[in-house]
């Protein structure tokens, strides 16, 4: 088991797929899933597969931090694509800061007040666009 875990690389992915927010995230977490099976089917990330670890938040802000916590801690991803809403990041970014676990996200609206665990999606130049 410990050869398998080695020739892996895994992936959070933490968009609800339940409550009020499914509508809006269940599709991300699919891109997200059709992105990891391309990159798979190509070879990889430096020859190793990407294992996705999808969690459900549920659309529960609190939860959000939760399962942050157990994406880095219990399930050892290495990295994580997620939070659609800004309420889901400000939940999860001390988390990610604590953990020093390494957060993608699709918005670069409040890039300032980012840790630097986190990151865009979203180059900064075009993201001005939508703020002016």
């Amino acid at each position: 088991m410990q050869a398998q875990a080695a020739d892996t690389i895994k992936v959070g992915i933490l968009h609800s797929l339940s409550g009020t927010m499914a509508i809006s995230e269940t599709s991300l977490r699919d891109v997200a899933l059709m992105a990891i099976e391309e990159i798979n089917a190509k070879g990889g990330v430096l020859g190793k597969k990407l294992e996705p670890v999808v969690v459900d938040p549920a659309s529960n802000w609190p939860l959000f931090a939760e399962k942050a916590r157990e994406l880095i801690q219990k399930q050892k991803v290495a990295v994580t694509f997620g939070c659609w809403t800004s309420v889901s990041r400000k939940s999860v970014l001390p988390v990610f800061e604590e953990l020093n676990g390494l957060l993608f996200i699709l918005f670069n609206i409040k890039a300032k007040n980012l840790p630097t665990t986190c990151f865009t999606l979203v180059p900064l130049q075009i993201s001005r666009r939508f703020l002016l």
